[in-house]
């Protein structure tokens, strides 16, 4: 029986094509899968949105997925139905993860990449 790659593997391969990119910015399509929130820091919750099968202008497959803040940008595109493909230009940006608790001595970041200010986001139009 043939054995798969784990789904961390090929995400972390994809965001090794990120990491090339770094600081770059470029055009990119993506699939929407469904929209989110995440918790705010002493604040308001904020509304987000998930994309996945991210490619590049060349058609590369660069991401598995990746969410962003539903900005006024998406917002214009209305009320979205997975499956719609987006296209927008966005900046590839290097970020901190993990967990972190100072008092136990923890300390399980690492570094990652996201696209970050998306712009001229559009619907394509099937």
């Amino acid at each position: 029986m043939e054995k798969f790659p784990s789904r961390n593997l090929v995400s972390r391969q994809l965001r090794k094509e990120l990491k090339d990119r770094e600081e770059e910015r470029d055009a990119f399509t993506g699939v929407f899968k469904k929209y989110g929130r995440k918790a705010g820091f002493k604040g308001p919750s904020t509304e987000t949105l998930l994309l996945v099968a991210i490619r590049n202008r060349e058609g590369l497959l660069i991401a598995d997925h990746c969410w962003f803040n539903l900005t006024k940008g998406f917002e214009k595109l209305g009320n979205l139905r997975e499956g719609a493909l987006i296209h927008f230009e966005a900046r590839v940006k290097k970020y901190k993860k993990g967990y972190v608790n100072s008092r136990a001595g923890i300390d399980q970041t690492n570094f990652d990449y996201k696209l970050s200010h998306p712009t001229k986001i559009s619907l394509s139009i099937k």
